[in-house]
């Protein structure tokens, strides 16, 4: 009996840290991964940018411009619209710390971690 609870654990550890990472997701993240997928890893359409593992800053700028219409995008206009700041700050983080299909090389300054 110990040793199949052993293989019953053993069998979770893969999913371990995809749930911690679904357990630190914002809130508001659940609507971003409507379209950009799990984590912001898959978007369901090929016009629709990958988030994980973007820069948060990159992210947090476009954020910004979608809610203030620097940036047209109507889908993204509308959702970015009832952001606020810490909204968007954290937002950017958790995709930017998600492991994604991006070649992102860490620059100086620009890294992955808030």
């Amino acid at each position: 009996m110990k040793r199949s609870i052993a293989i019953a654990v053993l069998g979770l550890l893969p999913a371990a840290p995809a749930l911690a990472a679904d357990a630190a997701a914002p809130q508001k993240a659940a609507v971003c991964t409507s379209c950009h997928g799990e984590r912001g890893a898959k978007p369901i359409a090929p016009t629709y940018p990958v988030l994980a593992g973007q820069y948060a800053n990159y992210l947090e700028q476009a954020l910004h411009q979608y809610k203030s219409g620097a940036r047209k995008n109507p889908i993204m206009a509308a959702q970015a619209a009832s952001l606020a700041d810490e909204d968007i700050k954290a937002l950017a983080h958790y995709f930017a710390a998600q492991d994604g299909p991006l070649y992102t090389p860490s620059v100086a300054g620009h890294g992955k971690q808030p």
